[in-house]
């Protein structure tokens, strides 16, 4: 599934956070690693330290890799997002691995940008690696590794699963372990005037508790027909039924949960969209030390 990987830099130590990912990823996988620089037309005059730069940072990934690494470099002149963009679908690549935020001291950052437009235009999976923590563990030093998948019953969310059996399965992340993610929302109270509201055979409380408990049901054996499918390709996996707002349940379980990485879609039912698009994805990105591997169903 993944044969070449993407990765964009900026000549920052935050950009390089992505390191130790491109490293484990691709020792494991044995994936082809490209380091992007995107230049300016202007700065023609150092593109020799560039290059030296570049391939610094290929030893850098070499360095400790489980098994040889195919790295290569390659410098372009251009808009960062545009040739990222560009590149990616030039050359045929299977994953984008950038940082969510860039030249540090910019609460903006160029990289944080680059990594939003990214986000939003690419058709290539993409791995958000937050550095808003310098001083976080690294990926490659996880003591425990986590795939939290939250998925919402549609064949749009469900499109991640062939990825989380690439990362967990056998040859993929060393000690992974698959956590399914599935939120029940209560129902909304209807307003006092509401037709809905004479009509209710029960009291509110009770109806409401009446739907959790049929939600949290069927979830639990969604989530169970799932489990089955990957336990049967040899892969870790548990279930997690959440009640509540379906952004605000998954965010705080991940923040409960240090050691994972989220492998999620770009599209769902209401509430995980906004995961990705919106000020919601922004803020889960600037408050979690978490990666996030999104995927962008084909045609969608």
């Amino acid at each position: 599934m993944y044969k070449r990987m993407l990765v964009p830099l900026d000549g920052s130590e935050v950009a390089e956070v992505v390191l130790p990912y491109a490293r484990k990823l691709a020792g494991r996988l044995g994936i082809e690693v490209i380091l992007l620089h995107i230049s300016s037309q202007g700065l023609k005059d150092f593109h020799p330290m560039t290059q030296a730069y570049i391939e610094h940072v290929a030893n850098i990934i070499k360095t400790g890799a489980i098994s040889p690494i195919t790295v290569r470099g390659d410098l372009v002149i251009g808009y960062p997002s545009d040739e990222i963009l560009r590149y990616a679908e030039e050359k045929k690549v299977d994953l984008i691995v950038v940082a969510s935020h860039g030249r540090s001291g910019r609460k903006r950052s160029e990289m944080g940008s680059v990594a939003e437009r990214v986000l939003r235009s690419a058709k290539t999976p993409v791995l958000l690696v937050p550095a808003s923590e310098p001083n976080a563990v690294p990926f490659d030093q996880w003591p425990t590794r986590e795939l939290i998948v939250p998925l919402d019953g549609s064949e749009l969310a469900e499109t991640v699963l062939p990825h989380v059996e690439e990362l967990a399965g056998k040859g993929g992340l060393s000690y992974a372990k698959v956590v399914l993610v599935r939120a029940c929302e209560p129902p909304a109270m209807p307003t006092y005037y509401s037709p809905e509201l004479s009509a209710m055979p029960l009291h509110w409380g009770q109806y409401a508790q009446q739907e959790t408990a049929r939600c949290k049901q069927v979830s639990t054996e969604y989530l169970g027909n799932i489990e089955n499918r990957l336990k049967a390709k040899g892969i870790e996996v548990r279930s997690e039924v959440l009640v509540g707002k379906a952004s605000d349940e998954v965010v705080n379980y991940v923040n409960k949960n240090p050691h994972s990485l989220i492998v999620m879609a770009t599209h769902g039912r209401s509430g995980l969209s906004r995961l990705v698009y919106g000020s919601v994805a922004l803020n889960i990105l600037v408050g979690v030390s978490n990666p996030i591997l999104v995927i962008k169903p084909t045609g969608k």
